[in-house]
């Protein structure tokens, strides 16, 4: 009984060696300078994964051409930082790796580079009689080519009647092989598997909706239509180990902004807004 109040004694020099070792160790952290380091740009879709399209132009084409002029105007304008692609040719890359190259490389920014389109639709277009004097509805396709504008998606949980972007950028998950392996199950048809996705942590929510706000900011100031900063259950961001944005740089199915994205005028402000974005970004990160 003797020894109890010695060994008690020890314990606490223990613990208190213990806590200045670390409280020493953390301070010595926050004494090195946070630095933008390393951007991932992902040109969106590509190879098989291209069907959405405009008059002239697909998608997948003038994602890689915005990422490619992007990725150029970052090194030419950030020096102390490295560009890594997820794609420079027409290929196609699954969704999981694309963010799994960003994490293996520890990038400090993930952004991906998509064009939006308005879904086509069924609409009854008159009447027909069968074969048995039956009055059956006639239907055509229709979309609309007059909705324009940017947005910019960061991960985050998403109403289910809001996910009509969600659903056609997570349906480049059935072009992968064992799909369901590398999604954990996740279905981009099934609105439940949308949601259950979104619920994932996501710890660089606060950031991502900071840089996507930058972005759509610029785009505005350039005389775009500004259609927000949005949380969906997009699979490409959802295990990002980063700051993580989808950009959709304008409608690919409405003929002005499709004439736009494809100019070089037009290609060569979207990649300024973008850069201005992304240095606005970065001052005030590593001032932080």
């Amino acid at each position: 009984m003797k020894n109890i109040p010695l060994i008690r004694y020890k314990y606490v020099i223990v613990a208190v060696l213990f806590f200045t070792a670390q409280f020493s160790y953390a301070k010595s952290i926050d004494l090195t300078p946070y630095k933008i380091k390393t951007i991932v740009v992902d040109a969106g879709h590509g190879g098989t994964d291209g069907s959405t399209r405009g008059v002239f132009s697909k998608e997948k084409d003038v994602a890689l051409q915005i990422a490619l002029r992007l990725g150029k105007a970052i090194e030419e304008n950030l020096k102390d930082v490295k560009v890594v692609y997820t794609r420079t040719t027409d290929v196609f890359i699954p969704l999981y790796e694309r963010i799994g190259m960003a994490n293996r490389v520890k990038a400090d920014i993930f952004i991906s580079i998509h064009c939006n389109s308005m879904p086509i639709k069924k609409i009854i277009n008159g009447y027909r009689k069968d074969s048995k004097g039956r009055k059956v509805p006639i239907y055509k396709t229709v979309q609309s080519t007059s909705t324009r504008g940017t947005e910019t998606f960061v991960s985050g949980f998403g109403r289910l009647d809001e996910q009509d972007v969600v659903m056609r950028e997570n349906e480049s998950i059935l072009l992968e092989k064992d799909y369901k392996e590398n999604y954990e199950g996740y279905d981009p048809k099934d609105p439940e598997s949308i949601i259950l996705l979104s619920l994932m942590k996501n710890a660089f929510r606060e950031q991502s909706i900071k840089l996507a706000s930058f972005m759509q900011d610029e785009y505005s100031q350039s005389g775009r239509i500004d259609r927000g900063v949005k949380e969906q259950s997009l699979a490409v961001l959802a295990k990002a180990g980063m700051p993580a944005v989808l950009t959709e740089i304008g409608f690919v199915s409405n003929p002005e902004e499709e004439e736009y994205m494809n100019s070089e005028a037009g290609q060569n402000e979207i990649v300024t807004n973008l850069l201005k974005a992304i240095q606005t970004y970065k001052k005030q990160a590593e001032i932080e």
